[in-house]
């Protein structure tokens, strides 16, 4: 298992005060069956009136917070420690056929075949969500998709090359686009960042009757030959989940064209990036913004007393 020490630092400056804030954050990492929260802490400048934490409807750890006293700057800081398993991905030509994948979800949904819980769960990543429409562009997203998905191949196969071709025709470009950048201008421009990708190919899948879901976390990046790791060079980072019936969920990364390993650490999953957004709230006052967000991934030796086993 690698262990990591993470730091998100997020500061929002405002040109006014600030009389009243809410803010929802998904910064806690989420636990599963190959990660390892170790700790969390979450300071908040100015200190909050009130503060709960919650689980939101995907399972995913959600602090929420309240502030009722004027104020021109906002800091949060998220300091985690986790271990991370790399994952044991199968093989993907050993996954059924897509259609056969499609039908399965579809039938289970309709209920033409007996609800299993796991298919329950994945039918809510099968449709459009805020962050990835589809209406009238799902016709071109299938079209692009059915490239990859040839008839009777299996889906992770095929999940792996169309992960494959977005990294091919897609140019990483964090200047085109920002959060709300609709998927259909990113289709259209061929360029964009990890959220801007991965919500594509979600939109590819979800087009094709197949359901996939948003993972949002963090990359560990390696730093130029000879140079030393810099605080808050890191960013945030976004990939894909596949629902493989049998199989469960597999992930692939379009930004990297890769499977994500130990070095992806997972914050969160939901439809798309509104559902996971690392902050976000209402305000009153403050006028205009301006916010910086600084990220740091570092890999850390594990203490014993960091994991329930014997060391």
């Amino acid at each position: 298992m690698q262990f990591y020490e993470l730091l998100h630092d997020t500061t929002y400056r405002y040109t006014s005060p600030v009389l009243l804030s809410q803010q929802v954050a998904h910064l806690r990492p989420r636990e599963s069956l190959r990660q390892r929260l170790v700790s969390y802490v979450l300071e908040i400048d100015p200190v909050p009136a009130q503060r709960r934490e919650r689980t939101d409807f995907f399972g995913n750890p959600v602090s929420c917070f309240s502030l009722y006293a004027a104020h021109d700057r906002l800091s949060v800081r998220a300091r985690s420690r986790v271990g991370v398993l790399a994952p044991d991905w199968p093989d993907p030509a050993a996954s059924l056929p897509w259609e056969a994948a499609r039908d399965h979800l579809r039938d289970a949904l309709s209920g033409h075949a007996p609800l299993q819980a796991e298919a329950r769960d994945a039918g809510q990543y099968r449709f459009a969500s805020p962050f990835v429409a589809l209406g009238a562009e799902a016709a071109r997203y299938a079209d692009y998709a059915l490239q990859c998905f040839t008839p009777e191949r299996p889906l992770l196969e095929a999940s792996a090359a169309l992960s494959a071709r977005i990294h091919a025709d897609f140019r990483f470009d964090p200047a085109a686009t920002d959060v709300a950048t609709p998927v259909a201008q990113v289709f259209g421009a061929r360029r964009g960042v990890c959220q801007d990708f991965s919500q594509l190919m979600i939109a590819c899948l979800r087009s094709l009757g197949l359901a996939a879901r948003y993972v949002s976390g963090y990359l560990l990046t390696a730093p130029p030959p000879g140079q030393a790791r810099l605080i808050g060079a890191d960013a945030s980072h976004a990939w894909v989940g596949v629902w493989c019936p049998g199989v469960g969920w597999v992930e692939f990364d379009p930004t990297n064209d890769m499977q994500p390993g130990d070095g992806h650490i997972t914050l969160a999953w939901g439809r798309d990036y509104g559902d996971v957004c690392p902050l976000r709230g209402v305000i009153l006052g403050g006028a205009g913004h301006a916010v910086e967000v600084a990220v740091t991934v570092m890999p850390v030796e594990a203490a014993c007393d960091d994991i329930r086993a014997p060391c």
